[in-house]
């Protein structure tokens, strides 16, 4: 950790901030090892600091995205629980891109996601918040000539002799000291926040309409875009009119970029109304002619005829199934999904000079500064991001091409625009969850021990997709776009036909006890774009995974419960939520409207049990109630892992109960939430989440929720009707 001395007026300015005071830079775990740059001049933005200014006022710069998942609220209790200062005491604001600001579960890349934000800063925002805090005790030690050993602190205050220093007061000696770099930290027992339910430090601007969003950038000059684009995916312009389209009232300009043909105008309903009357000839590729049927027919050819690349094997298969007591063998199917976080995607881009500004709200700054410098062909150092809360995230903002097609328009048309991605654009052009066909073959003794399990997966594989965005963080400006294509290629058709992407089998085998089993995957990608989804790879191998248990279970007159306490002696964190459970399950059988499905999963480091109580009126499914059981080692904020686990659930049981996205002609048939529809509130079913108390360190909460819910959803509409559904969504046919 190292003192950043920097004029205060410049500092400010940058910052938008009145006043001065003590600026401290810290690196947060995956940074680079460089020092915190300066700030702010017009090439970087500082590391992750804490700012107190002369009013006693604490300013706190997170490093990882608030996309509503509480981050901010998370990573300011840890530095304020070490610090001595309430959180809530915090003004958090967000940086722009910098090395320094690397997150461990993206390889060093500035990015948000993986639920690894406390798992990964735990330690390290704790040890930077008790080094201040002694910084600042050796300066009053200084300034008071009084015994550093005599002092103690509570909420941003120095106390000694009954007297209250508020930090502030020290900070002209503390500028001139070497900041402390191990400080003592304290013991669990004498945490004042960190277990507690701290209220969120941004719930109070949420709520009144205060926080700024991406959408909200408002740059004096802007104008607004729109787009069409290609309704069969790979399609391009062959030819358009735009005449009478620039006459139609407020139509600036209708200009052509890389994605398709763009119409900016003064606002966006101008905009909007312009796009809908543009008439586009496209030259459409062989997709063209495909459905969701052809889809379902390669898929199906593919689970029964290819041999799969096998990504995990243990034991003896062959002798597994031959000395078999009870034996199953069941296909699961999932669909494409779309992210549909409420906010849509936006971007406002300035370009001016050879240089670009970009004001959005995205997982990942260096992601749109990457894609902007590539569009315009031009330095990566010469691209400045502001970020901002975003109004949802699920993995859909981890990708960045509704910013590079903001910077195309607006170096073709020389306007600050503001691109606005509608409803209809994100879901029928932008990324999908992949569709997977699973096939999964278990069997256990009459002991209840499975001693034989297999799981192939069929479809597509997301890394490539991904590198077209990640490559461009990574690699220096140097390197051509024609060498970036190449490795994408090369790595689609590396994971094509001799290694599997970890996240498209992740789960299919985990969390038990399998002393003999196989992972295989069959990679079919028809050329749909393809994108992290919520929970990733979970959010389809639990629902195979689960289901299977459970039509073990029922194969073998062993109850699925039991069943898998046998099978999970290995694994305490897995066994013990699903005890806990169990001993709850008891209590809602009494209680129960309809009947009780049991799924527990781990993902994301942490571990899930989860029962459904399900009511099956006619084709009707109804969710009564869902108890989640969740380890997700200490709590930082219980309240928040509640939030999460409630989000995280409803999240789940939208795309169990409704997800589905249809391919016709090539191009994706639904449009908006009329028939791609979320989660109702009359749908919403009472939640009850017990939060295991661990003294492990922090683990997965954003993602860990969502897995367990459609099995054991699953589960419990065969326990009430006795018809097992194997596909999602969770339909009567």
């Amino acid at each position: 950790m190292t003192l950043q001395h920097v004029s205060r007026r410049s500092f400010l300015a940058g910052l938008g901030i009145t006043g001065g005071g003590l600026v401290v830079g810290l690196t947060l775990p995956g940074c680079s090892s460089e020092a915190p740059p300066s700030f702010p001049t017009a090439d970087f933005s500082p590391d992750a600091f804490l700012q107190i200014t002369p009013q006693n006022e604490f300013v706190f710069i997170c490093a990882r995205d608030e996309m509503g998942q509480g981050v901010s609220s998370g990573l300011a209790t840890l530095f304020g629980e070490e610090l001595d200062v309430d959180p809530a005491r915090f003004e958090v604001n967000f940086p722009g891109v910098h090395s320094a600001y690397g997150n461990p579960a993206f390889s060093g890349i500035q990015s948000t996601g993986g639920s690894a934000a406390m798992r990964g800063h735990y330690l390290p925002a704790r040890q930077a918040g008790a080094n201040v805090r002694s910084l600042i005790l050796e300066a009053a030690a200084r300034d008071l000539n009084v015994e550093k050993s005599k002092f103690s602190t509570v909420d941003g205050n120095v106390v000694v002799g009954g007297e209250r220093y508020p930090y502030a007061s020290f900070i002209a000696t503390a500028q001139t000291l070497p900041i402390p770099e191990q400080s003592p930290m304290k013991t669990p027992g004498e945490f004042r926040y960190i277990g507690q339910d701290v209220p969120r430090i941004d719930a109070a601007e949420k709520s009144t309409g205060e926080a700024v969003y991406g959408i909200d950038f408002d740059i004096p000059g802007m104008k607004y875009a729109l787009m069409k684009r290609s309704p069969v995916f790979g399609g391009s312009v062959q030819s358009f009119v735009k005449d009478e389209i620039e006459r139609m009232p407020g139509v600036i300009d209708v200009v052509q970029i890389s994605n398709g043909v763009a119409v900016v105008a003064e606002t966006f309903w101008q905009a909007k109304k312009a796009t809908d009357q543009l008439q586009i000839e496209w030259d459409t590729p062989a997709l063209a002619k495909f459905d969701t049927s052809d889809l379902r027919a390669d898929y199906q050819q593919a689970l029964d005829e290819e041999s799969g690349s096998t990504t995990d094997e243990e034991g003896d298969l062959t002798l597994a199934f031959r000395n078999v007591d009870t034996q199953i063998e069941v296909d699961f199917w999932t669909p494409y999904l779309a992210h549909a976080p409420l906010e849509p995607m936006n971007a406002v881009v300035k370009v001016e000079n050879g240089e670009a500004e970009v004001w959005t709200s995205i997982q990942g700054p260096p992601f749109a500064q990457a894609s902007v410098a590539r569009a315009l062909n031009i330095d990566k150092a010469k691209v400045r991001v502001n970020n901002a809360y975003l109004g949802g995230g699920f993995g859909r903002r981890l990708i960045a091409t509704h910013v590079a097609e903001a910077a195309e328009i607006a170096a073709a048309t020389g306007h600050i625009i503001k691109l606005i991605w509608t409803r209809e654009d994100d879901i029928q052009n932008g990324v999908f969850r992949p569709a997977s066909l699973m096939r999964m073959k278990a069997s256990v003794d009459n002991d209840g021990i499975i001693n034989g399990w297999t799981a192939k997966r069929v479809g597509g594989n997301i890394l490539p997709d991904r590198m077209v965005g990640a490559l461009p963080v990574v690699a220096p400006d140097f390197v051509p776009d024609g060498v970036l294509n190449s490795v994408v290629g090369l790595a689609d058709t590396t994971l094509s036909n001799w290694m599997v992407d970890g996240s498209s089998v992740e789960g299919l085998a985990g969390d038990y006890d399998f002393p003999n089993r196989v992972t295989e995957h069959v990679t079919v990608n028809h050329g749909l774009p393809l994108g992290y989804w919520r929970s990733v790879g979970h959010s389809y191998t639990a629902f195979a995974k689960e289901s299977a248990i459970n039509v073990l279970a029922e194969a073998a007159s062993i109850d699925p419960v039991e069943l898998r306490l046998k099978n999970t002696r290995s694994n305490a964190r897995q066994h013990n939520v699903i005890n806990v459970a169990a001993e709850r399950m008891k209590a809602m059988d009494a209680e129960k409207v309809g009947s009780l499905g049991f799924a527990s999963h781990g993902s994301f480091h942490s571990y899930v049990a989860q029962v459904a109580d399900v009511s099956v009126h006619g084709a009707d499914i109804v969710v009564n109630k869902v108890l989640c059981v969740v380890d997700c080692g200490r709590p930082i904020n219980p309240d928040v892992i509640r939030a999460q686990m409630e989000g995280a659930i409803m999240f789940g049981l939208t795309a169990a109960l409704h997800g589905d996205l249809d391919i016709a002609g090539g191009g994706i048939v639904q449009s908006n939430f009329h028939d791609y529809p979320l989660l109702r509130m009359n749908e919403h079913p009472e939640v009850e989440v017990i939060i295991i108390d661990s003294e492990e360190d922090p683990t997965g909460v954003g993602e860990v929720g969502l897995p367990p819910i459609a099995p054991a959803v699953a589960n419990a509409i065969f326990a009430e009707t006795g018809q097992r559904l194997t596909s999602l969504p969770l339909r009567f046919s």
